[in-house]
């Protein structure tokens, strides 16, 4: 059987200055071609859409905290993008994604369990 990732992007309200074009259609795309890169090896990704859910965002970590990133695998749960892969080294919103797809599908045990020392999230409420 297949994994599944599916991506899901919360609504966005940018409450300071700073702002970051998030278009959905570019997300979807990406899930496209992961999809078709991930099939062969077993991996299906979707984009599931927007969510109901509001993350306020002040700038580029918190952005990382509107993408979720859900498996079919057990244990995984549904974690927040920042959850996932932690600080953005190059913050390119869509190549976060797929190194956060990348974990999920690859490396599930380099996720930090919830709980860990450190605080990677603000107000997502993906409970980490």
């Amino acid at each position: 059987m297949a994994k599944e990732i599916t991506i899901t992007l919360c609504r966005i309200n940018f409450i300071k200055e700073w702002r970051y074009d998030v278009d959905p259609e570019q997300i979807a795309a990406l899930a496209g071609e992961l999809d078709a890169e991930y099939a062969s090896i077993g991996v299906n990704v979707r984009f599931d859409g927007e969510i109901d859910h509001t993350v306020e965002v002040r700038g580029y970590g918190d952005l990382l905290n509107s993408i979720r990133l859900r498996s079919s695998e057990a244990g995984v749960g549904n974690p927040c993008l920042g959850h996932v892969i932690g600080e953005s080294k190059e913050c390119n919103f869509l190549d976060d994604i797929k190194r956060g797809v990348s974990r999920i599908a690859f490396a599930p045990e380099m996720i930090e369990p919830d709980g860990a020392f450190k605080k990677v999230c603000h107000n997502c409420g993906c409970g980490c």
